[in-house]
C-alpha cells in the first residue's frame, strides 16, 4: 500500500457522524464549503442513515437516488428514514434528506444478508498504476488556467490516468482512495465507496465534446450504485467509466470499481446534465 496523501481539509469521518433524534430521524453536517454541496456526501449520509435501522449482518447491495435540489453548505441536513420491507433476505429502505424544509435528495436501498451463489466478471481494464499520475485538482487547476483553483475540501484523492484532450473518446480511468484511515465498520466503508462513486462521472461525458472545464455548467441527476463484493475502502481502487450516449444536454455514464487484484467491487450507473457555457 502506498503512502497516504495528506488528510483533506473536510475528513468525511465526522461528516459521517449522523446524530439520531429519533428511531427514524436523523442529522448530519454538510461542512464547511462554498458552492454547491457535493451530490456524493449526501448520498454517503443517506446510506448511513438507513443502514443505521438494521441489522448489522445486512450490507448494502444497491441504491437508486435523485439529486433534487443543489444542497447546501450552511444548513444541517435532515435524514427521514421509511422502513418499506424487512424480508428473511433483502432489507429495503427509503431515504429522504431535507434542507430548511425542503428535499434535496431521495434514496432507496436495498441490504441484503450475505450467501453463496453464482458468480463471474469480466477482466479490470488494463490501466497503469496510481503511483506516480497526476492528481485531478492538479490537472483541473491547470486546465482551468489558474492555480488557485485547486479545491482541497474533497474526501477522496484522484489520480488521473487519461488526460483532459488527451482524446476525444467518452471513456476515462481514475485510480480512488481515501485520505484517512477509516474505522474497522463496513458501512463507513461502504458509505465512503458510495460517495467516491459520484467523483469523475460527469467529465466522463463531456470529454467527446471537447467543452473547457471552466465553460461546463454540470449536475448529477440520478445515481445508481450495486454492490458485488464486500467493501474495503482502505486502498486504491480504480474507477473506469465511459459513456455510450448523450442527447438533450443529458449524458448516461457507466462505471466500475475494481480493487488492486482485479476485482470488480461495485458498478455505477448516472445520469448528468451538462451545458456548454458558451451556448448559453
Amino acid at each position: 500500500m502506498t503512502t497516504r496523501a495528506p488528510a483533506a481539509a473536510t475528513p468525511l469521518l465526522p461528516q459521517f457522524d449522523l446524530e439520531a433524534l429519533d428511531i427514524d430521524l436523523f442529522t448530519g453536517t454538510p461542512g464547511p464549503g462554498s458552492g454547491q454541496l457535493f451530490g456524493g456526501l449526501v448520498a454517503a449520509q443517506s446510506v448511513i442513515a438507513a443502514g443505521r435501522t438494521l441489522p448489522e449482518a445486512r450490507q448494502l447491495h444497491s441504491l437508486h437516488g435523485y439529486f433534487l435540489r443543489p444542497g447546501r453548505h450552511d444548513v444541517p441536513i435532515r435524514f427521514t428514514v421509511d422502513r418499506i420491507r424487512d424480508g428473511r433476505s433483502f432489507t429495503t429502505r427509503r431515504v429522504k434528506a431535507h434542507q430548511s424544509g425542503e428535499a434535496i435528495f431521495n434514496l432507496s436501498a436495498s441490504f441484503a444478508t450475505p450467501e453463496e451463489g453464482i458468480s463471474h466478471q469480466d477482466p479490470m481494464p488494463e490501466a497503469p498504476g496510481p503511483e506516480g499520475l497526476p492528481e485531478w485538482e492538479q490537472v483541473r487547476a491547470e486546465a482551468i488556467g489558474d492555480p488557485t483553483a485547486r479545491r482541497a475540501d474533497s474526501g477522496v484523492e484522484v489520480r488521473v490516468c487519461d488526460l483532459p484532450g488527451s482524446d476525444r473518446i467518452a471513456r476515462q480511468r481514475n485510480w480512488l482512495r481515501v485520505r484517512e484511515p477509516l474505522p474497522d465498520d463496513r458501512l463507513i466503508h461502504t458509505a465512503a465507496l458510495v460517495y467516491a462513486s459520484d467523483r469523475t462521472l460527469l467529465s466522463t461525458a463531456a470529454r467527446p465534446h471537447d467543452i473547457p472545464w471552466s465553460q461546463r455548467l454540470g449536475a448529477s441527476l440520478d445515481h445508481a450504485v450495486w454492490i458485488h463484493r464486500p467493501v474495503y475502502f482502505d486502498d486504491w481502487l480504480l474507477y473506469a467509466a465511459d459513456s455510450p450516449v448523450a442527447h438533450a444536454a443529458r449524458g448516461l455514464i457507466f462505471g466500475g470499481l475494481f480493487s488492486r487484484d482485479g476485482t470488480r467491487i461495485a458498478s455505477v450507473a448516472q445520469e448528468a446534465l451538462i451545458r456548454d457555457r458558451r451556448n448559453r
